[in-house]
């Protein structure tokens, strides 16, 4: 993955500069990170879905393979000068389609590679991964840019589809216990992802601060070609080395995010990370030379690896494994929606007013929103075991019941003191959320 990631961040970079070349106004550089996002936010559910009944290896090899061949075609169009503002578009849009069916497998598989209790490790030691490869693969891409063209960082990221498709062609999970209940159907299987998020308040509350926290810290990632080009009147070589910057404290972030985890509760860390986020637009919003905007990447870079972290964790723990793709592709369109939503915005913004005054509107509503979504609390699901229960007795049916027939009815009768109707109307008000995210209503 490190080796992949290195791959995206070269390209991500090259098709923000190529697009600047080509049409340099603010609203069509910010439409590249829209047309990179709105694919998650529009076939993750489906992919999630998917990933939920089919083998997921030979999932994740397919669709590795087909971006590969994409990544491939459109190097072999830039190198050759063919490429136009809205053919590049289409490209990236193409490029996050295989995003939207790649991510939520992966993410479905990680509780697969570690035990429980490390889950949250392994989630920070991927985006040290992520973040690494941040801080490397932009300064790469700006100075392959500088000696060989714009069509370096394409064709090095189609190379980079190479290691993941080893690696999981190289990977072999343990068979998976045997069922007795009938195979998901697609459109069942989106449904059912849908009515658990409804039903679940630790997976709602966990994108609801997602949500909350992207909108405003994507503007970063939408007006950051525009702030190296513009605003520091600098070229591509600046511009990787900002997104270098991002990465090296994103790095710095994942080191001290074990120390600061075993302080401060999730959703104090969320909200300073929020915080930092915030006075990160404020410096780039003022910023006039390199070592400014520099600084402020650096501390947007580290802030962004803790929220992320956190969210993402959250949102794992809250998940049983039968939805956990579909519940990890809903958390991915939040998170890539609110940045394909923010990215327009800001880009508009940008484009009526300035670029410093987009960033301080988002720096505003990144706060602002820290009281309005408090009630929203994070890790609700940690203590809950959500493994199908194995100690139930047979149910006594009034017939032969096909396994394809639904629904059916079930009947359970409590007798209760009259003194505890109250405590048994709560407890059970509690219990129907467990029963309706399961199927119930």
């Amino acid at each position: 993955m490190l080796v992949s990631y290195l791959g995206t961040w070269m390209n991500d970079v090259g098709a923000g500069w190529l697009m600047a070349t080509l049409a340099p106004s603010p609203a069509m550089v910010a439409l590249v990170q829209t047309a990179a996002t709105l694919p998650v936010l529009l076939f993750s559910l489906p992919a999630g879905a998917l990933a939920d009944i089919v083998d997921r290896r030979q999932l994740l090899i397919w669709s590795q393979s087909a971006t590969a061949l994409i990544v491939v075609v459109f190097t072999l169009m830039v190198w050759t000068g063919r490429v136009t503002p809205l053919g590049l578009l289409v490209f990236t849009f193409l490029l996050g389609t295989g995003l939207a069916v790649f991510a939520p497998t992966r993410n479905a598989i990680v509780p697969k590679l570690v035990p429980h209790d490390e889950l949250q490790a392994a989630v920070v030691l991927n985006g040290v991964g992520v973040n690494v490869s941040r801080a490397i693969g932009p300064v790469v891409a700006g100075l392959v840019i500088a000696a060989w063209g714009v069509a370096a960082p394409f064709a090095l990221n189609a190379l980079s589809f190479v290691a993941v498709i080893l690696a999981f062609l190289w990977w072999h999970p343990p068979p998976e216990p045997p069922t007795t209940t009938p195979n998901e159907q697609l459109w069942g299987a989106m449904a059912a992802g849908l009515r658990y998020a409804r039903a679940s308040a630790p997976l709602h509350d966990t994108l609801s601060r997602a949500a909350a926290f992207f909108v405003f810290a994507g503007s970063v990632w939408a007006l950051l070609p525009l702030i190296a080009k513009h605003q520091l009147a600098g070229g591509s070589a600046l511009f990787g080395i900002l997104n270098g910057c991002i990465g090296a404290g994103a790095v710095l972030g994942a080191l001290l995010l074990p120390r600061l985890r075993r302080r401060i509760d999730p959703d104090c860390l969320v909200a300073g990370a929020t915080v930092v986020v915030a006075l990160a637009l404020l410096l780039l919003a003022a910023a006039t030379n390199a070592w400014m905007a520099g600084s402020a990447c650096l501390m947007f870079g580290a802030a962004w690896v803790g929220a992320l972290a956190s969210l993402n964790v959250s949102a794992q723990v809250a998940l049983p494994d039968w939805v956990r793709a579909r519940g990890m592709s809903l958390f991915l369109m939040v998170v890539f929606g609110s940045m394909s939503i923010g990215s327009a915005l800001w880009g508009q913004i940008a484009d009526h007013s300035s670029i410093p005054a987009a960033l301080l509107i988002a720096a505003a509503g990144a706060v602002l929103g820290i009281p309005l979504m408090w009630r929203a609390r994070l890790h609700q699901g940690a203590a809950l075991d959500l493994a199908p229960a194995s100690n139930w007795p047979a149910p006594m049916v009034s017939g032969e019941i096909p396994e394809q027939k639904g629904p059916v009815m079930v009947t359970i009768e409590y007798r209760i003191r009259e003194a505890d109707c109250l405590a048994f109307v709560t407890a059970m008000d509690a219990l129907s959320h467990a029963r309706r995210r399961a199927g119930a209503f």
